[in-house]
């Protein structure tokens, strides 16, 4: 299990992590979710004690990455996969690990053969790899020590649809055998196909954590419509509640009380829909709408243009 409580990490007067409490379950995968920049490397980097927090911790298991014996039998690490040594081959970063952790040597071809690294690809420098295959190889080294506890910062990375099917099915069954399984990426939808449970972050701050189905569920009604602008006047004369969620509405009533909305003000609509399935990506952008780039640069050029 890991436990992040009140992790800030502050750089000059820019707070790059401010007060993050999550957990980390046994026996489920945690997505972690944010915009670029917003923290989540940094937390990682912390909880593996490669940045100093500025305070709060950050414990696997209890304990704090530093204070764990032989960290490579307890939790496993993938941050970058382009950081291994582009000079050695794949089998000797596996080696030196095998080595380093005091393992038989054996589990380098368990690894290799585990992760689909053919004997001629594993005999290749790394400098020769695609993305693709810097990844299963920071995979096989991850989960070299057998760990109970994974962190895995953007694994998909780089990996063809079959390498990230192949992925997903890894990390499922390591956690339903029992594995903590801390997993960050861009592509949406594999973390909604795989996790259990969700930590959104936007400008180093936690905006909304839970089972995926209870921050699915509690997302309202989704509503599209050619006519949005005159859709968002009604809602706001009804004094309902809404957002936007990427060319869809989000609206905090439940579809009944929307559609009558609709009908009273003339606005034909294309969709009408509890939320709960409208999928993360729509949840995402509006949890984090602030703290988007696109977002950010949007507002700035509106503000100049005015």
């Amino acid at each position: 299990m890991i436990t992040v409580e009140s992790l800030t990490k502050t750089y000059g007067g820019f707070t790059a992590v401010d007060g993050v409490t999550f957990t980390a379950r046994a026996g489920r995968v945690t997505g972690f979710l944010g915009p670029n920049g917003a923290g989540k490397s940094t937390t990682m980097r912390i909880m593996v004690g490669l940045t100093p927090a500025t305070s709060g911790t950050a414990h696997i298991d209890g304990r704090r990455f530093a204070e764990l014996p032989n960290p490579g039998l307890e939790v496993g690490v993938l941050l970058d996969a382009s950081a291994q040594h582009a000079g050695r081959t794949g089998r000797e970063i596996l080696t030196i690990a095998q080595r380093t952790m005091g393992l038989p040597a054996r589990r380098v071809d368990e690894l290799l053969d585990l992760v689909s690294l053919t004997p001629e690809e594993a005999g290749r420098r790394v400098r020769n790899y695609s993305l693709g295959m810097r990844q299963r190889l920071g995979i096989a080294t991850a989960l070299l020590g057998d760990p109970e506890v994974l962190i895995l910062d953007e694994p998909a990375n780089g990996l063809d649809p079959a390498g990230i099917r192949w992925m997903r099915d890894l990390l499922r069954g390591y956690a339903d055998q029992g594995g903590t399984v801390l997993l960050s990426s861009h592509l949406l939808h594999e973390i909604e196909v795989i996790a259990d449970d969700l930590v959104v972050i936007g400008q180093g701050r936690i905006v909304a954590q839970g089972t995926k189905a209870e921050l699915l569920a509690a997302a309202g009604t989704l509503v599209r419509t050619p006519d949005v602008s005159t859709l968002a006047r009604a809602l706001m004369d009804a004094d309902v509640e809404f957002g936007h969620a990427a060319d869809a509405l989000r609206v905090e009533a439940d579809p009944d009380l929307v559609g009558r909305i609709a009908l009273a003000a003339g606005v034909a609509l294309t969709e009408l829909r509890a939320a709960d399935g409208a999928g993360l990506e729509e949840m995402f952008l509006e949890l984090t709408s602030d703290t988007q780039r696109d977002t950010q640069r949007d507002a700035t050029s509106e503000g100049a243009a005015a």
